[in-house]
C-alpha cells in the first residue's frame, strides 16, 4: 500500500470509529478495513476471558416477518443476546493460535470453496490485535489474490490500529466483554473480575509482565495488579480468606487501599501498611477474622533492584540460568489480622534473562501435590509471559481434574534490562520476545520476519 493511499486508509478507518456508536464502532471499522484492503470478507476475533477460545462477534438483526432470533438454530459454538452473536472458536494449536503465539501475520492459500457455493477459492489472512504485548484478538479476512509483502504490512499495521480502537470502545459498553464470556460469572467472580488490572500483560523496553487467574468454583478472592510509572514498576498478587462474596470484598478492600496510596506517592512500606491498617478496622467493625495474604512489590527500573514485601504469602520462585529457586524473603503476618504489625521489606537486584514468578496457593495446594511447579517454570521459560501464565494454569488443571479447590492465580516478570530503551516493536508486540511457533508448523510468512 503506498503511503498517500495508507494514509486515506487510516483516516477513513478513524472516521469510520469516531462517526459510529461505540457498540457498532468495531463493525464499522472492520467494515472500512476491507474497503481499505480489498477484502471480500472481514471479522473481528476478540479474545476470550478464558484464554482458550477467540470468539467472533457479528450483528443478527431481527427479521421483518416477526421471527426471533431464537428462531434460528445456534451454530456450533455460538450464543446470542437480542440481536448479537458470539461464536466461541477453541484454540486448537492452528493458524489462529499461531498468530497470536507468535504474533506473526498468517497467510493461508485458498482450500476448495464449500459445495455448490458459487465462490471462488478465497485467500485467508490472520492478523494479530496487539497493543503493548497484550492479545486483544485478530482481524481475519478474505482477499480474493495472494498478499505480496507490502499488502500483509498494511494487513498488519491496520490490525494494530484496530486495537487501539476497541481499547477505546469498550470502555462505553458491555457488548465486547459479553463477547469475551464464554462461561458466566457468579456475582463474587463479577467483583474479583473487575479488581485485575485492565490489561494483563505489558511489554516496556526493560520488562515484560503478564498475569493470569484462574478462578475455583467457589471464588477464593486472588487479585494480581500492576502500575506503571516512569522510573518503577509497582506490581502486587494477594489472597483473600474465605471464600464468595465476602473474600472478593476483602480483595476489593486491599487493592483498594494499594491503589490509593500507591496513586498519593506513598512507599512500598507504607502502601502495605495502610492496607494492613484498612483491613483490620473493617476486619473489627464487622467481626470477621479476615485477611488477606500476599506479595507487593516496587520495581526500580533503572537498577533492576527490586523491594518485595511478603504478608504471610508464598515465597516467588526466581528462574535464573538453568536453575529455579524459591527467593526467601522475611514472612511477616498477613494484611488484617494487627492493625499495629511491622511490614519489612527486602532487596532482589535483577539481572537481564531474569524471570520472576509469584503464585497464590491455589497453584500449590493439596490436589496440584503431583505438579513439580519449579519444573513447570523450567519448562515454560521460553514461552512469552503472556503464555507461559496460561500454560503453568493448564497445569495446575490437568492434575487437579480440572477441579480447582482454590483460584490459582500467577503473575510473570521478565526481566531485560536497558531501562529507557525503546522496544523492538512489530505493530503492537516484540516479536523477539514471542512464543516459537507450535511443534510441527512451518513458520507462516509475515509482515516482517
Amino acid at each position: 500500500m503506498e503511503r498517500g493511499r495508507g494514509l486515506g486508509a487510516l483516516t477513513s478507518v478513524l472516521d469510520a470509529a469516531e462517526a459510529a456508536s461505540p457498540v457498532e464502532a468495531v463493525e464499522a471499522v472492520t467494515r472500512e478495513l476491507g474497503l481499505a484492503l480489498g477484502a471480500t470478507a472481514v471479522s473481528f476475533l476478540i479474545a476470550d476471558l478464558s484464554g482458550r477460545a477467540l470468539v467472533r462477534l457479528a450483528h443478527v438483526p431481527l427479521v421483518s416477518s416477526g421471527q426471533s432470533n431464537g428462531d434460528t438454530p445456534l451454530a456450533p459454538g455460538e450464543r446470542r443476546d437480542g440481536e448479537e452473536s458470539a461464536t466461541a472458536l477453541p484454540l486448537d494449536g492452528g493458524p489462529a493460535e499461531q498468530a497470536v503465539r507468535t504474533q506473526q501475520v498468517q497467510v493461508l492459500a485458498p482450500g476448495p470453496p464449500p459445495e455448490g457455493s458459487g465462490r471462488a477459492a478465497q485467500w485467508r489472512v490472520l492478523a494479530p490485535v496487539t497493543e503493548r504485548g497484550e492479545a486483544i484478538g485478530l482481524l481475519e479476512l478474505f482477499v480474493p489474490d495472494e498478499p505480496d509483502i507490502g499488502a500483509v504490512d498494511a494487513i498488519a499495521r491496520l490490525a494494530h490500529l484496530l486495537a487501539f480502537v476497541v481499547i477505546a470502545n469498550r470502555r462505553h459498553t458491555d457488548m465486547y466483554e459479553w463477547g469475551q464470556r464464554t462461561r458466566p460469572l457468579s456475582l463474587s467472580a463479577e467483583i474479583q473480575h473487575r479488581l485485575l488490572a485492565g490489561p494483563q500483560t505489558c511489554e516496556a523496553g526493560a520488562f515484560t509482565l503478564a498475569g493470569w487467574l484462574e478462578p475455583a468454583s467457589g471464588i477464593a478472592g486472588d487479585t494480581f495488579d500492576f502500575s506503571l510509572a516512569r522510573d518503577v514498576l509497582h506490581l502486587s498478587l494477594t489472597d483473600a480468606m474465605g471464600h464468595g462474596v465476602a473474600a472478593a470484598l476483602n480483595a476489593t478492600l486491599c487493592v483498594g487501599s494499594l491503589r490509593n496510596t500507591r496513586n498519593e506517592g506513598a512507599s512500598l512500606l507504607e502502601q502495605v501498611t495502610s492496607a494492613n491498617r484498612a483491613l483490620a478496622e473493617h476486619a473489627a467493625s464487622s467481626r470477621l477474622e479476615d485477611f488477606v495474604t500476599g506479595v507487593v512489590g516496587r520495581l526500580d527500573l533503572r537498577t533492576g533492584s527490586i523491594e518485595l514485601v511478603n504478608a504471610g504469602h508464598h515465597a516467588p520462585f526466581l528462574h535464573r540460568g538453568s536453575q529455579v529457586t524459591a527467593v526467601e524473603l522475611p514472612v511477616d503476618l498477613p494484611l488484617g489480622l494487627f492493625p499495629e504489625t511491622v511490614y519489612r521489606g527486602s532487596r532482589l537486584t535483577l539481572e537481564p534473562e531474569d524471570r520472576l514468578v509469584l503464585v497464590t496457593d491455589g497453584m500449590l495446594e493439596r490436589n496440584a501435590a503431583g505438579l513439580d511447579l519449579p519444573q513447570v517454570i523450567r519448562e515454560t521459560r521460553m514461552l512469552h509471559p503472556r503464555e507461559a501464565v496460561r500454560a503453568m494454569a493448564d497445569r495446575v488443571l490437568e492434575v487437579t481434574g480440572q477441579l480447582l479447590s482454590d483460584d490459582a492465580t500467577v503473575l510473570c516478570l521478565d526481566w531485560h534490562g536497558g531501562h529507557g530503551r525503546d522496544r523492538r516493536t512489530v505493530h503492537g508486540a516484540d516479536q523477539v520476545r514471542a512464543s516459537r511457533s507450535l511443534r510441527g508448523t512451518r513458520r507462516p510468512r509475515s509482515a516482517r520476519s
